[in-house]
């Protein structure tokens, strides 16, 4: 049996569940005393949270024009340096940092050293 619904009541229906799951998730977080309990409110307040999201993307999406951007989004890259060698003091930001040591290559030497049987010694 199909019940007609109209898109303002769905609109209510929505709202009301994302108001009850953010009241529920603060109430359970408030109550907690384990952080195991704690995490279901996080539960619960992020889904309240997609909920709301989803009842306001049809305004964000005529009044930011999403559609527009939103594809980008998918297409960023992290793209290296170029000249970044990993070396000392060698940096591909045209030498803005010279003398300072790659964060990489500090991590590697540290674990190095660290290793069973490495005998290499300190380097000033």
């Amino acid at each position: 049996m199909d019940v007609p619904i109209s898109g303002r009541d769905l609109l209510c229906l929505q709202l009301a569940c994302a108001a009850l799951g953010l009241l529920a998730g603060s109430i359970i977080i408030g109550v907690s005393v384990s952080s195991a309990a704690a995490a279901v409110g996080g539960i619960f307040i992020g889904a309240a949270g997609l909920g709301l999201f989803i009842l306001a993307y049809p305004f964000l999406n005529s009044r930011f024009n999403l559609d527009r951007f939103l594809p980008s989004l998918g297409n960023l890259r992290i793209h290296p340096q170029p000249g970044n060698s990993g070396e000392e003091g060698a940096s591909g930001d045209g030498g803005k940092s010279e003398g300072v040591p790659n964060s990489l290559s500090t991590v590697s030497r540290t674990l190095e050293k660290l290793k069973p049987g490495s005998r290499r010694t300190e380097e000033g």
